[in-house]
């Protein structure tokens, strides 16, 4: 018996394996990976593939895997973050993919993690530097300084998680999956909501042309179908146009692009005439720094920072349990 063309041709389709690169991008959406890591884990893989000859990682092992992370260090010079990186995107493959446990490869030639100090600005450098943005970039500075939020933490900040009345953000899954509260300075909650406002109109807009619904994590979007139009979980800072989810083709209002903030720290940095490296990270450094110069207790900011152990807010200071009480942010000092 012959079938039509349409029918083989599904047929086909249907029983033709998925490729490697489509499992390794299915099993890290099973497992909750962020886009981000998504892109840099599937980076490295194919990078790892074309080394290697194009041959399927399956034929490969441990030796390989070795070699290639050797090539990274020693002819490429990348950083030891690079690196781990890359070998973290590689196990994920031969584990979670493949389903192969490559043995412990003693013989990988470590990229050196050099131990650095965070570039901190002063109090007269963070002022100075606000004082040169304006807009949307001002307000997403001077949250990073005065909450010491990362800055994709920041950018994916929930209307629902902004309370006003007990002067708190709280920050949803965080580095490590954690979740955490951070003061938010008394000085920005009327910017604030100027701007969760703005966001508001630009969310009723997009709900009468048919839109209006934002990505929710894990399996909200399946748990409660109408929560992602609900005003509560949208971002807070919502990009101008709205765009397509990669995840699943929807399109969407995602948050602001963070590439938008990198440009204008770097204007205004240019024009306050501070000669340090600035990024939105050193925002983060000096929230911490001056915390910790004001006398807050080194846990209260560990506690602030998110940081899982004291040892890692350590790193800003050598006095420990320096005095206590309620917390208030540097930016209202």
């Amino acid at each position: 018996m012959s079938y039509p063309p349409a029918f083989g041709a599904l047929s086909e389709k249907v029983t033709s394996p998925p490729r490697l690169m489509d499992e390794v991008r299915a099993r890290l959406r099973l497992k909750h990976y962020s886009v981000r890591t998504e892109r840099a884990y599937l980076g490295w893989i194919r990078r790892f593939i074309l080394a290697t000859g194009k041959r399927h990682p399956r034929t490969l092992g441990g030796e390989e895997v070795e070699a290639f992370l050797s090539t990274l260090a020693v002819q490429g010079q990348v950083a030891a973050s690079t690196q781990n990186q890359a070998l973290s995107a590689l196990l994920f493959l031969y584990k979670e993919v493949l389903g192969i446990n490559l043995p412990w490869m003693e013989g990988v030639v470590r990229a050196k993690r050099p131990q650095r100090v965070p570039t901190v600005l002063s109090r007269d450098e963070a002022q100075r530097l606000l004082a040169q943005l304006d807009g949307r970039a001002w307000l997403l500075a001077s949250l990073l300084y005065g909450t010491g939020m990362r800055l994709m933490e920041c950018l994916r900040l929930r209307v629902k998680d902004i309370d006003f009345a007990r002067n708190e953000v709280t920050v949803r899954n965080g580095k490590g999956g954690k979740d955490r509260r951070t003061v938010l300075p008394r000085s920005l909650a009327e910017p604030l909501k100027r701007e969760v406002e703005r966001a508001r109109l630009l969310h009723q807009e997009d709900l009468l042309l048919g839109y209006g619904s934002v990505w929710l994590p894990f399996a909200l979007a399946r748990k409660y179908p109408n929560a992602a139009r609900e005003w509560g979980w949208q971002y807070a800072f919502p990009a101008a146009q709205r765009s397509f989810d990669p995840r699943d083709g929807s399109e969407r209002r995602h948050h602001v692009d963070d590439a938008v903030l990198s440009r204008a720290l770097k204007r205004a940095r240019l024009c306050a005439g501070i000669e340090k490296p600035v990024s939105a990270h050193t925002l983060r450094h000096s929230f911490a720094t001056h915390m910790i110069e004001a006398g807050y207790d080194i846990r209260t900011v560990q506690e602030l920072l998110g940081h899982k152990d004291v040892a890692t807010t350590q790193i800003y200071t050598h006095v420990l349990n320096r005095g206590a009480g309620g917390v208030v942010s540097p930016l209202d000092r």
